[in-house]
């Protein structure tokens, strides 16, 4: 056997695929992996097979159609009332986790430090240490889990290169406010520091609650790279489709990545959702849409011993178990998909360290039927 000298050498299966492979083996209700059990909508469905019948079926350019590029640009100049360009500030990926890859390669060097905001999405770290950096971690707290300043400022040194951020935030369902914002824009002034921002979530947001993204904030957004998904975005998960947007300058080393990467991604569906895009109605839906399913879980849950943790965006939802067990968040889970059958994700794989809450992830991107269903269940506890 040849020898091989691992470049990530503690790494395992994530978190999300070994509860779906549990999920998968006890017939469980799988409330835990993040995605719909239901489909995309019936009419951009019917685009996509309208552009791959009409021949839109090789290489589109390497940063993605003129047509959604435009479509985007449009979009966030809109909302945002942002001066986005379309032909040098956007990229379109295979995914937002190969925007994020692609970003944290281009810019992160041997020996670069990185602020990670834990809980984590668990692509971050490694995508870093492939890169050579390293992590410095800054953990949120429960019941609340808004980001200490102090503690970042603390963090940054002369090696800092980037700070992650991600808004709304998986998995604990926090968004960045507008304090927020002020007190990074304090931080980072007169440095170098890069953000790079996970708004992968952006038209999850409840409560008359707003988005800003930092692409597109006046004095942040030119040290700012943001990430995007149209699988979170239009409940198609397996489409792997997203974009990064960026000042000229940031999205031309992404671009000198990217194209070493994957060059280019499917052309008929970038035609497609260029097209979608048209009707915005198609997006500003989604937050009434999902704070409806939101609000069905809590009250349902609310008949259970969890006790509920806020959750102002994604479709995510943190509820405490202490009251219910002493197992750590590991065990409980696998307790409850093996006894109660309704799989969870417990939170400490998204810390690196030091991490003993008994906290749990909830996805209530289900059907009503099925959450209901997983309620009855866990209301037996």
């Amino acid at each position: 056997m040849i020898p091989i000298d691992s470049k990530l050498p503690g790494s395992s299966d994530s978190i999300f695929s070994v509860v779906s492979k549990l999920v998968k083996e006890h017939d469980a209700i799988n409330l835990g992996q993040g995605f719909p059990n239901f489909d995309c909508p019936d009419d951009l469905k019917d685009l996509i097979t309208h552009y791959l019948k009409a021949g839109k079926n090789q290489y589109a350019p390497m940063a993605g159609t003129m047509e959604l590029r435009e479509a985007l640009a449009k979009k966030m100049n809109t909302a945002y009332s942002s001066n986005i360009n379309p032909i040098t500030d956007i990229t379109i990926t295979a995914g937002a986790t190969q925007a994020i890859f692609t970003t944290i390669q281009a810019f992160i060097t041997q020996g670069d430090e990185v602020i990670l905001i834990e809980p984590a999405y668990d692509s971050y770290a490694p995508s870093v240490h492939l890169a050579g950096g390293n992590i410095k971690s800054v953990q949120l707290k429960a019941p609340t889990y808004k980001i200490d300043w102090d503690s970042v400022a603390d963090k940054i040194t002369d090696a800092t290169k980037m700070i992650i951020l991600n808004s709304p935030h998986n998995p604990t369902g926090q968004i960045l406010d507008n304090e927020d914002h002020q007190q990074l824009e304090k931080l980072l002034e007169g440095s170098n520091i890069l953000i790079l921002s996970d708004e992968v979530y952006e038209h999850l947001v409840y409560d008359d609650s707003k988005h800003i993204s930092l692409a597109a904030h006046p004095r942040l957004a030119q040290r700012t790279i943001a990430t995007f998904s149209f699988g979170k975005t239009f409940h198609a998960t397996g489409w792997k489709m997203g974009y990064c947007v960026a000042p000229e300058n940031l999205m031309k080393e992404i671009r000198n990545i990217h194209q070493w990467n994957v060059f280019s991604v499917n052309s008929f569906l970038q035609y497609a959702l260029a097209e979608y895009l048209g009707d915005p109605s198609s997006y500003n839906t989604l937050s009434s849409f999902y704070q409806a399913k939101r609000d069905l879980f809590q009250e349902g849950m609310s008949k259970t011993p969890f006790k509920a943790l806020p959750c102002h965006g994604t479709y995510f939802q943190l509820y405490d178990y202490s009251d219910i067990s002493s197992l750590d968040d590991m065990a409980f889970t696998e307790y409850l998909v093996k006894e109660i059958g309704v799989g969870t994700i417990p939170l400490s794989p998204f810390y690196s360290a030091n991490y003993s809450d008994k906290v749990l992830r909830f996805c209530f991107a289900k059907t009503d039927d099925i959450l209901l269903q997983a309620i009855d269940r866990l209301a037996a506890l």
